[in-house]
C-alpha cells in the first residue's frame, strides 16, 4: 500500500511540477504549492498564481492543460469566456487557481488555507542562476 501511496505522490509531484513549470514560464508571478492533504476534502493540493489580465488568465489556464497532457490527466476548469478574474483548473489531485492580483487578495486563499504545508516552489521549478 505504501509503494502505490509513493508512486501517487511521485507521479502527482511531476505533475505539479509541469504546472509550476509552464506558469512560470508563461509569465504567471507569485507562484505557490499548497499541500492541503488532510484538511480539505476536495483535493491534496493548490497550486496558487497571478496572472496580469483576464486574457491572460485564460492563457495560463489553457497552457497548464497542455503540460498536463502527456500525463493523461483529466481536467475541468473554469469557462473560457469567464471575466471573474479567477481561472480553475481542477487535476482531481490537485487544483490550480489563477487569479488577477486583486482577485487573488480578496480571496486570501493563502488565508484562508493558512494551515496548509507551503512547498517550496525550488521543489518544482530550480531558480534561475545569477552569475556573479
Amino acid at each position: 500500500m505504501m509503494d502505490i501511496e509513493a508512486n501517487q505522490k511521485d507521479a502527482t509531484y511531476e505533475q505539479i511540477r509541469a504546472c509550476c513549470q509552464v506558469l512560470d514560464a508563461k509569465k504567471g508571478e507569485n507562484i505557490k504549492v499548497l499541500c492541503v492533504k488532510g484538511i480539505s476534502s476536495i483535493t491534496d493540493y493548490f497550486i496558487l498564481a497571478t496572472g496580469n489580465s483576464d486574457p491572460h488568465l485564460r492563457a495560463l489556464g489553457k497552457y497548464v492543460n497542455e503540460a498536463l497532457e502527456p500525463f493523461d490527466v483529466e481536467t475541468m476548469g473554469t469557462n473560457p469566456n469567464d471575466r471573474s478574474g479567477w481561472t480553475v483548473v481542477d487535476a482531481y489531485d490537485f487544483i490550480v487557481h489563477i487569479f488577477t492580483k486583486e482577485i487573488r487578495e480578496y480571496y486570501n486563499l493563502e488565508g484562508l488555507w493558512k494551515d496548509a504545508e507551503l512547498i517550496p516552489l525550488e521543489e518544482f521549478v530550480p531558480p534561475i542562476a545569477v552569475n556573479s
